[in-house]
């Protein structure tokens, strides 16, 4: 297993991608969903590291030993959620059942006027949120994301749906270009999505309980709301199977400006307070976590037969 997630390779083939991309949209969502079986039996084959990782996992969120058919489940609803991308970014939210809660808490933090961050996770889909563009149509979000760490699903998503595209702040380039073009974002009034649950290379971090164990969370999602002073809103979109997800907005942080001398004591504070709001969402369905590395502070092992072993919760 690589020792960092970043170094995993993309999965999937272009051509492969383009090929359930194409069917999807010319015979429908119906007939594309039916290759995601087969998808998930073979990425369960193929990708060892990946079925370690969702086993160890799932067996700390179910509270039991996974099972085969437990991580079958669960590369089955990623495998759904990147169907589903397609179509929400080439359809938006129609044919699709959204429940959105928390609505009320990000409008509070909208009407200050001064842009916020929508903080979110690699669980279910972030591309859900969608339905805010509908009920808030004037209302702009522009995404912090890694360009290069899956550029063939990236390119093709994105094809589908350029303004989108154009919406996106590289984070795989220089950092302090990042902030800036956040901070330029926030005073234009808008929203920023960031995923706080990885950290890349490098990257500081803070250590937090997480399922029963510890795992490391970035700081800086934390650090670039305190220095830019930007409220901080969390935002999950959870999938439920068929066309059903449910959108959570929930008031996390005033983004206040920390002090120098308590900011290990504060960035510690946020840090364990979004690990335990993750914890809580993730959940509500655990077939809903998209990372499929070890998260926590334990290597994963095999017996000496090569078979999976799971950490102990």
């Amino acid at each position: 297993m690589s020792a960092h997630w970043s170094e995993r390779r993309e999965g999937g083939g272009r051509f492969a991608l383009w090929l359930i991309r194409e069917i999807g949209l010319r015979m429908g969502r119906l007939p594309a969903r039916a290759l995601l079986y087969p998808i998930a039996v073979y990425f369960f084959f193929r990708r060892g590291p990946e079925r370690r990782a969702s086993r160890a996992f799932l067996t700390r969120a179910l509270g039991r030993p996974a099972r085969t058919w437990d991580v079958l489940k669960h590369i089955h609803c990623y495998a759904a959620t990147i169907l589903d991308r397609v179509f929400l970014l080439a359809r938006g939210t129609h044919g699709f059942a959204i429940d959105v809660h928390g609505l009320d808490q990000l409008e509070a933090r909208i009407a200050q006027g001064r842009g916020a961050i929508l903080l979110g996770a690699h669980i279910g889909s972030f591309e859900a949120l969608r339905v805010l563009a509908e009920a808030r149509p004037d209302l702009r979000v522009r995404m912090l994301m890694d360009r290069g760490q899956t550029p063939a699903l990236t390119q093709l998503l994105h094809a589908l749906n350029p303004t989108v595209a154009g919406m996106v702040i590289d984070a795989g380039g220089d950092g302090a270009d990042a902030v800036l073009a956040i901070r330029d974002a926030a005073e234009q009034g808008a929203l920023i999505g960031l995923l706080g649950d990885r950290a890349r290379p490098g990257e500081a971090t803070r250590a937090a309980r997480f399922f029963d164990g510890e795992a490391e969370f970035p700081i800086a999602p934390h650090l670039i709301a305190a220095i830019l002073e930007l409220p901080v809103v969390l935002a999950f979109g959870l999938y439920h199977g068929a066309n059903r997800y449910t959108v959570y907005f929930e008031d996390f942080s005033a983004g206040a400006v920390i002090p120098r001398n308590e900011r290990a004591a504060r960035l510690a504070e946020l840090v364990q307070g979004y690990a335990a709001r993750l914890e809580y969402y993730t959940r509500l369905d655990p077939y809903n976590w998209f990372n499929f590395y070890e998260f926590w502070n334990v290597p994963a092992r095999t017996d000496p037969a090569g078979r999976d072993v799971v950490p102990s919760a």
